[in-house]
């Protein structure tokens, strides 16, 4: 068997999440936009890491302190001790940690040229902020800054995203975005629906998102790439029922803004009341909330995504993990955007939203262990299309 030379942690983790992202469709090689060459990601092939302490999250193998991970072509095939893969190579994983990569569900990859550029002042905010230079973008830019998040994620070992696109300006800036996706090899959910700064009044455009389905996802051998559905808020926008009603003909997932700030609240009580939340759906902040509306989301099975860098940096509030995670709300984790949160750090978030549970517990650091907290950080999108049959 051969053996690899021993790596520093970051190369490995950096190796390990590019090429666990790939899943089994082995090399892609889509054009990159303009006269930019894609280039070609590398082949899957088969290894297996070896001695590491692996945290498999799966309460019935547990933690391994020595354990074995085997992989081939991009899928987990054998997790233990002492495996047999004589024609797999050997990644050395002593004093080292190996767990199942982290999965965002809520980035705006197309704010990632924006990072830490929100101010302190009403003016220079991240709202005015974003929607002033969101004008500015051009298909090229939106490639470019997609590229660079996934290369951010990966490279923290996030091997998922949920990018909320909502800069989508015509369908070349929606095709250049998953063409970003596709060209990093990150399994995704790319979800379009408005841009930055669009009237209330003008419709949204479902000619280009039934385009993107059929093209990208319905016709496309890309098995890594899935489609869901942005709305704008209900408190904003008149003929949200429309949408909501052409995305479900459409069998696309749902993720909205609610409930974010105090100017919003009631948004997911009025969801319910017209019968909009269920399982399809993922509700982004749920900051102000109350007790009657989560126990909205749990009957109807919406989730909850937090995002508590943006949450508490954007002004929102704290983020409500405590609340939620009790009444028995699925909960993941987001990036939501590095123009407040400063970068990608998945590590970062759960230690912040754990010391945000443990404030609002009174103290008591049994709120929110580790391992719930990389749960959160991993169940998210493959919990939710398991739940909603997407």
């Amino acid at each position: 068997m051969k053996e690899r030379s021993r790596i520093n942690r970051r190369e490995f983790l950096r190796g390990a999440t590019a090429l666990g992202s790939l899943g089994m469709t082995g090399i892609l090689a889509a054009p990159a936009i303009g006269t930019q060459s894609a280039g070609r990601l590398p082949g899957c092939g088969e290894f297996v890491v070896r001695n590491a302490y692996v945290m498999t999250m799966d309460s019935a193998l547990g933690d391994l302190a020595n354990g074995d991970v085997h992989v081939r072509n991009g899928e987990i095939v054998a997790v233990g001790t002492k495996l047999v893969a004589p024609m797999a190579e050997n990644i050395e994983g002593r004093n080292m940690i190996v767990l199942p990569g982290l999965i965002d569900t809520h980035w705006h990859l197309w704010t990632s040229l924006l990072r830490s550029l929100s101010g302190d002042t009403k003016e220079r905010g991240y709202f005015p902020i974003s929607k002033l230079l969101g004008k500015a973008y051009t298909p090229e830019d939106m490639y470019q800054a997609v590229r660079f998040a996934t290369a951010e994620a990966l490279f923290s070992g996030i091997t998922t995203v949920h990018d909320f696109n909502h800069n989508v300006r015509t369908l070349d800036y929606a095709q250049a975005a998953m063409r970003a996706l596709t060209n990093a090899g990150i399994r995704a959910r790319f979800s379009d629906g408005y841009y930055q700064g669009q009237p209330s009044e003008e419709a949204t455009h479902f000619g280009s998102i039934a385009s993107l389905q059929r093209e990208w996802i319905t016709d496309s051998k890309n098995n890594l790439l899935s489609l869901g559905f942005a709305p704008r808020e209900v408190s904003v926008y008149k003929t949200y029922r429309r949408d909501w009603e052409m995305a479900r003909k459409m069998e696309l997932p749902i993720t909205v803004h609610a409930n974010s700030s105090p100017s919003e609240a009631g948004e997911i009580q009025l969801m319910s009341k017209q019968g909009l939340l269920g399982k399809d759906v993922q509700n982004i902040h749920a900051t102000v909330v109350t007790r009657a509306e989560v126990e909205q989301l749990v009957n109807s099975g919406t989730s909850v995504s937090l995002t508590p860098f943006t949450e508490m940096r954007g002004g929102f509030g704290f983020p409500t993990i405590g609340e939620l995670l009790a009444a028995g709300v699925l909960v993941s984790l987001g990036v939501d955007t590095t123009a407040l949160a400063g970068k990608a750090d998945m590590f970062a978030i759960m230690k912040a939203i754990q010391s945000v549970g443990i404030l609002k517990r009174n103290g008591q650091l049994t709120a929110l262990n580790v391992e719930q907290l990389i749960r959160e950080a991993r169940d998210s999108l493959a919990t939710l299309r398991r739940r909603a049959n997407i």
